[in-house]
């Protein structure tokens, strides 16, 4: 019984059947691309479909990669408005497959991951998919933490503080040269952070290729998927990462077209005002959030680039990600202001 590299598909047999998953024979795996941060893999016994997830191989970072988070968030989550796949089991033993992993739900649906897949859907359906997909994160902003048993998920107070002392640390994990920009722009926010706007679970890495679409009516969302970087914090910090997300670098970084950077997509300004309007939650110092998104976003690219040199993302050309690096420091520090 074979399997793709980095899921031994006996050992993860046994598993199943000792937490009592009947199968009805042999499991198959493969990987299901799209995913820089978590390996995921699309199981069947040949009746049933399941999602397995793993950290990567090489290249690890600190905070992210995280299965265990996931798996606490999506199994609270169960009883809300936001769509997530139903859990199965979370493994912490790390010689099954010599990492954490989980295992859910398999959720038939479409993602659109590129400009090839948002070509099926028509504008009326583009409009209804980020009309959606707007409204399950304010959705998920309004979710009850203490009702849901979330309440001691993350440390809210000073979040924004150490957001930005964060991803300096990761920047200092990944970097391969100086970059005195992002400097500049650690330092301009470290000054700048303003109150935190609220307390909730975030999801922290929101668009459309992390929810999967109903087939026949694109602006119902199955399930919103890639939890891993989930916490308690500000919601701001979400809407401000997915507008962000429009830039074009985001091209580079997923190494395709991304449906997400497409024209036909609302303006980032649009999403955010359209949250603003629906959640009735005013932006704050929205320069601030999208200075601290760019951030996030280039130290993420620095991190896929440093994964692909560590022998992680092979024949995906990741190390290219590291290129866009100095213009999302550039737009973040425009996005504050000149100075």
């Amino acid at each position: 019984m074979s399997g793709p590299v980095g899921l031994d598909l006996e050992a993860l047999r046994g598993h199943l059947g000792a937490v009592g998953v009947e199968l009805a024979g042999p499991l198959q795996g493969e990987l299901i691309a799209g995913g820089r941060s978590n390996l995921t893999y699309a199981v069947t016994d040949g009746a049933a479909r399941w999602v397995v997830r793993r950290p990567p191989l090489a290249g690890l970072t600190a905070s992210a990669h995280d299965v265990v988070r996931e798996w606490r968030v999506t199994s609270a989550l169960q009883a809300t408005p936001v769509p997530v796949a139903r859990p199965i089991s979370l493994c912490e033993d790390q010689a099954v497959l010599g990492a954490p992993f989980t295992v859910v739900e398999w959720v038939e649906g479409a993602v659109i991951r590129d400009r090839e897949d948002l070509s099926l859907l028509t504008d009326d359906d583009v409009r209804g998919a980020t009309d959606a997909l707007v409204g399950i994160l304010v959705a998920l902003h309004a979710v009850d933490v203490a009702e849901v048993g979330l309440a001691d998920f993350g440390r809210p107070h000073g979040f924004l503080a150490r957001q930005v002392a964060l991803w300096r640390r990761q920047w200092e994990q990944v970097r391969t040269r100086d970059l005195p920009d992002l400097e500049r722009l650690h330092a301009r926010l470290a000054v700048r952070v303003p109150a935190d706007s609220g307390a909730t679970v975030v999801h922290g890495d929101y668009r459309i290729d992390n929810a999967i679409l109903d087939r026949a009516d694109p602006a119902t969302v199955r399930a919103v998927v890639d939890w891993e970087l989930s916490t308690l914090g500000d919601p701001l910090t979400d809407v401000a990462l997915m507008c962000v997300y429009r830039h074009p670098a985001l091209d580079v970084i997923l190494g395709i077209p991304a449906a997400w950077t497409s024209p036909r997509l609302p303006a980032a300004d649009d999403l955010a005002s359209t949250y603003s309007r629906v959640s009735g939650r005013g932006l704050g110092d929205w320069p601030f959030y999208l200075g601290l998104a760019h951030l996030k976003l280039a130290v993420i690219a620095q991190g896929i680039a440093h994964r692909a040199r560590a022998g992680a993302d092979a024949g995906r050309d990741a190390h290219r990600a590291a290129d866009v690096v100095p213009e999302l420091v550039a737009a973040g520090n425009s996005a504050l202001g000149a100075r």
